[in-house]
């Protein structure tokens, strides 16, 4: 849905994603393949413009979480590797094959489906074997890996292409758990080669990892969150060099002069301790803008940071403004720049009580999102 009627929108710069993606393949090494991570619509971005650019900008291959994503890039004329990062329902393994995704293998039973409709479409499987060491989520046991390998290696349509896991505390850099994850991925890796009798493509990193831990970045890394430029956590501080790619503004649709002791919006829990300017903005939690930010986010109109009061509407967001009155069509900011000021993601995120990932990702189609190559 992209209805120009609101005057909001999410600006989307490409240019920012393009110095992201540079950024964070410079810290990678020589022939270390680069995978985007565009699950989710890409973190709200919007995944087919996303994966356009960034596999312009240098990106090998394109990770989704769940099959319709892959199919809505497939259908949009992508031809690159798209990795499916968890298994699909057993009633999809016949459509994995036809779009020639690389699927993940966490148990034998997806991977017996996946055989029987390669070997039916008369094609090979591309699989990564997902190794759990340690954040007990999905993935097959250390312990278990030999006799797992055994069991596909007699499947006649499956190629076991890679072998990866995922860490669990990346983000913290002063925490000693990714080491060991680390040290028992690279048992298993090793281990799992040793069986085959040839070269996997390892992975590990995540964003955080790639920012913070050199040694996991193997043959490939997986840039989720970094690349619409952000931290993976408060912890990991890239220096700068992560340009946020998304901002998301509009106009005022109206304004009008509250008077002391009235209230405002629903249930009238805030009381104008003055005469005040109130300016209504198109944005409301039927948007992602949550009802939990009322009283405590700030929109930037005038240059200025001006307080969110009375709850926010599915809509509408009321924003007091003193004894400045602004006209409708004023510009307003609710993640971004104006002037000098900013509010961040982070900032929201901080409010809510969540990460940065998650307000990302409650950002509803509805906001347009509109693609800029600069500013």
């Amino acid at each position: 849905m992209n209805d120009t009627s609101r005057p909001v929108r999410a600006i989307v710069n490409l240019s920012n994603l393009r110095s992201n993606i540079s950024f964070l393949k410079s810290l990678i090494p020589d022939g270390c393949k680069f995978m985007a991570v565009v699950k989710a619509n890409a973190y709200g971005h919007g995944d087919i413009q996303i994966s356009r650019v960034a596999l312009e900008a240098g990106a090998d291959c394109l990770g989704v979480a769940i099959l319709a994503e892959a199919r809505r890039l497939r259908k949009a004329g992508f031809e690159c590797p798209i990795h499916l990062l968890f298994e699909p329902a057993p009633d999809y393994a016949t459509e994995a094959v036809a779009l020639y995704l690389t699927c993940s293998l966490s148990a034998f039973e997806f991977a017996r489906l996946l055989s029987d409709a390669a070997s039916a479409l008369k094609k090979k499987a591309k699989v990564h074997i997902k190794i759990d060491t340690g954040m007990h989520r999905v993935g097959i046991d250390p312990e278990d890996l030999d006799s797992f390998i055994l069991c596909l290696s007699r499947l006649g349509g499956i190629d076991i292409e890679g072998i990866y896991t995922h860490f669990a505390c990346a983000d913290n850099p002063e925490s000693g758990f990714t080491k060991k994850q680390m040290d028992v991925f690279e048992r298993a890796f090793e281990r799992a080669q040793e069986i085959l009798g040839k070269e996997l493509v390892k992975h590990a990193a995540n964003s955080a990892a790639i920012l913070a831990h050199k040694r996991s970045h193997y043959d490939m890394v997986r840039a989720g969150i970094a690349i619409y430029g952000l931290s993976p956590s408060g912890l990991i501080h890239p220096q700068g060099n992560l340009k946020p790619v998304m901002s998301i503004e509009g106009e005022v649709v109206f304004s009008k002069l509250v008077r002391r002791g009235e209230g405002v919006s629903y249930g009238l829990e805030y009381i104008a301790p003055s005469d005040t300017n109130i300016a209504v903005i198109p944005i409301g939690y039927g948007d992602g803008f949550s009802r939990i930010l009322s009283g405590k986010a700030h929109v930037l109109i005038g240059g200025k940071r001006r307080k969110v009061v009375g709850n926010i509407c599915m809509d509408l967001s009321m924003v007091e403004t003193g004894n400045e009155c602004f006209k409708k069509g004023t510009m307003f900011v609710a993640v971004g720049k104006q002037g000098e000021e900013e509010i961040t993601i982070d900032e929201l995120a901080s409010i809510l009580g969540t990460i940065n990932y998650e307000v990302l990702c409650m950002l509803d189609r509805r906001i347009p999102r509109v693609y800029m190559d600069s500013f």
